[in-house]
């Protein structure tokens, strides 16, 4: 079969480059409202779904809770496993086929970590396989972008220096995706990657949850889970209960 993007960039070390970035301070933000929200006790069990490099579970932990967290990247999963305990572990797992039945209360798919598939249906498995890790009653948090201000906003041409490295990244539309070209040379080698994410709207998403037997109770627009609007709101995040 053959390998998809997702399976060389986020296994790649220039992926952590590029996105250096990324703050631990709004990591720890969003859990600490959703935990917030939520209210489980510290008795419950957690599933980061695509985990990365164990940011989001890491801090669950730390909070208390016994957290699993799953990621496609062997590089990913590699990395976090220096932080396990005895109610933290990392797996390497493909959402699409989890093997967890009715055991989590909670599960977690963070940082528009969904929409990488080409079909529809294969995002419909990836929530039927979500609803299946969880309990009755169970709850399922999904944090992706809002598409449409994205797309209001997109820069097509960018170029970004990190560590040394340039990188040369187009960003455009096509077939229903939002698509990132990323271009770069590093010790005489040329580099090209890139990121396709479905353009999913509040819509299409309701039609998946329904398909997957999901149930949409709460609708945020960022981090601060502030009501979502569809101009304005950095973020897309539903809490869906397992129907």
């Amino acid at each position: 079969m053959q390998r998809k993007w997702f399976q060389f960039w986020f296994n790649s070390p220039y992926y952590h480059i590029l996105y250096h970035q990324r703050n631990d301070a709004e990591a720890e933000f969003l859990i600490d409202n959703l935990i917030a929200y939520l209210k489980p006790g510290h008795e419950k069990r957690i599933l980061d779904i695509a985990c990365g490099r164990g940011r989001h579970a890491v801090y669950l932990n730390k909070k208390g809770f016994d957290v699993t967290g799953i990621d496609l990247s062997e590089q990913n999963i590699k990395f976090a496993r220096q932080f396990e305990n005895r109610s933290l572990h990392f797996f390497v797992h493909d959402m699409r086929k989890l093997h967890y039945i009715n055991y989590y209360d909670v599960a977690l798919n963070l940082f528009t970590s969904f929409g990488y598939f080409e079909t529809e249906l294969q995002h419909v498995n990836a929530l039927k396989s979500f609803k299946k890790s969880l309990r009755d009653g169970g709850t399922l948090v999904i944090d992706y972008f809002n598409t449409r201000k994205i797309l209001s906003n997109l820069t097509h041409m960018e170029t970004r220096t990190v560590e040394g490295i340039e990188f040369h990244i187009k960003k455009f539309v096509q077939d229903g995706k939002i698509i990132k070209h990323i271009n770069f040379e590093h010790r005489n080698k040329t580099y090209a990657f890139e990121e396709r994410v479905q353009a999913f709207m509040p819509d299409d998403f309701e039609r998946m949850f329904e398909k997957s037997g999901l149930e949409v109770t709460a609708t945020f627009g960022d981090y601060a889970l502030s009501p979502y609007h569809e101009t304005t709101s950095d973020r897309l995040i539903f809490i869906c209960k397992k129907a």
